[in-house]
């Protein structure tokens, strides 16, 4: 398995005095895809949410233990929370493009970040549309609103939204729970040509889904991360017998 690009070491979180993680600990390796299954509420998002401090928009949030992202605390009172999201970004479970138009939706993020330059801006634009499988059908739209697109089409603008100011890792919670077969084909797809160049955990309800698309697949229950290994190994011959009960329908 290629380098460990976020390693995650004794993490616990608090919402108030109840524990949604306990104790987590695992790497996340580079330009792979690793799905996070289990049962509602066992605490998958929440974890996701702590690979970019999320969490923290949340009142009496706790976190102890510690995440690294290339070898840097993300928890170091140091770290710049806008520079943290630059380089960790995330796609929701719903699509949530920006109330103005397909171009502005990409172009916010560079803009943020002080990319003024019409041109540069029209080459990040597209090069993110070409990236989310997006350009061909919107090419000829982009002052149209972002809220015509379809649904998936939505999605998608999503994604360009997050790829366009480089992040290194990608976070998608359930990014295809409120689309259809085809637009959660393509999805899936554009998850597959994603990761040559991004390292993506995806939050997933859907077995098949985690089967067909991710390098490493975690198993979490009650807040605690039961198992971590290979796909392949985690559908075919998982260790713990609590993983064998989820996969095979059992409870969840």
């Amino acid at each position: 398995m290629n380098n460990v690009k976020i390693k995650v070491e004794n993490l616990s979180l608090y919402y108030g005095d109840s524990p949604a993680l306990k104790n987590i600990n695992m790497h996340i390796y580079n330009q792979s895809v690793t799905a996070l299954i289990g049962p509602s509420g066992c605490g998958k998002s929440s974890f996701l949410r702590c690979l970019n401090r999320m969490n923290d928009f949340i009142p009496n949030t706790r976190v102890e233990g510690n995440v690294y992202l290339d070898g840097l605390n993300i928890y170091s009172s140091n770290v710049e929370l806008i520079e943290l999201r630059k380089k960790v970004g995330m796609v929701f479970q719903r699509p949530n493009p920006f109330p103005m138009s397909i171009y502005d939706n990409v172009a916010f993020g560079p803009r943020l970040h002080g990319i003024k330059d019409r041109e540069k801006l029209d080459e990040i634009v597209e090069s993110s549309l070409r990236s989310a499988a997006l350009w061909d059908e919107v090419k000829g739209i982009l002052t149209r609103s972002a809220l015509s697109l379809s649904g998936g089409q939505q999605q998608r603008l999503c994604v360009a939204r997050a790829i366009a100011v480089k992040p290194e890792v990608l976070l998608m919670d359930e990014p295809t729970s409120a689309l259809d077969p085809l637009a959660t084909a393509r999805i899936e797809q554009l998850i597959r040509n994603l990761k040559k160049y991004f390292t993506i955990v995806i939050v997933t309800h859907n077995m098949q889904q985690a089967a067909r698309i991710s390098d490493v697949t975690a198993f979490f229950l009650m807040g605690e991360l039961i198992e971590v290994e290979p796909t392949e190994k985690i559908f075919t011959a998982p260790e713990d017998q609590r993983t064998a009960d989820y996969i095979t329908g059992r409870f969840g």
